[in-house]
């Protein structure tokens, strides 16, 4: 399954981007994430809510450049999972990001809800709360300006 959705937020690319670069506090933002946990620059934990089971799964990041995008693929454990999340600069204080994910959907509560489009729901939703927690702040709670090449 893909879904791809994309809010504006307004902060600059640079303060979006930086944000995003702090997977540790995606659950303040994202209701499905339980938690993240950076392992190196290029490697993830994550500890997810899909369908009321928590799943764990191994993510490397498979490509990053600073304001541009930030690239993933889960490489082992209870989900197959991919996704991108790119910003696109629309003025000074105003940015667009796009996010694009991947995955396969497990057992028939899953497979269901994936039919009935609640991974989009809850993908546009986390989006929502990224713009106000972005927003909110007024400036990133950290940064990694690392630069990560596709392979």
């Amino acid at each position: 399954m893909q879904i791809i959705e994309t809010i504006d937020v307004n902060v600059p690319i640079t303060t979006a981007y930086n944000q995003w670069t702090q997977f540790e506090t995606f659950p303040q933002f994202m209701d499905e994430v339980v938690s993240i946990t950076q392992r190196d620059e290029t490697n993830l934990e994550w500890t997810v809510k899909v369908a009321g089971a928590e799943r764990t799964f191994d993510a490397v990041i498979t490509e990053q450049h600073p304001d541009e995008r930030v690239a993933w693929t889960s490489t082992e454990g209870d989900l197959q999972h991919a996704g991108v999340v790119t910003f696109h600069k629309l003025s000074d204080d105003e940015t667009r990001v796009t996010v694009q994910l991947d995955w396969e959907p497990k057992g028939l509560l899953e497979k269901i809800g994936s039919a009935v489009g609640v991974g989009k729901h809850a993908v546009s939703h986390d989006l929502k709360e990224f713009k106000k927690f972005i927003e909110g702040a007024h400036h990133e709670t950290g940064a990694w300006r690392g630069d990560v090449p596709r392979d």
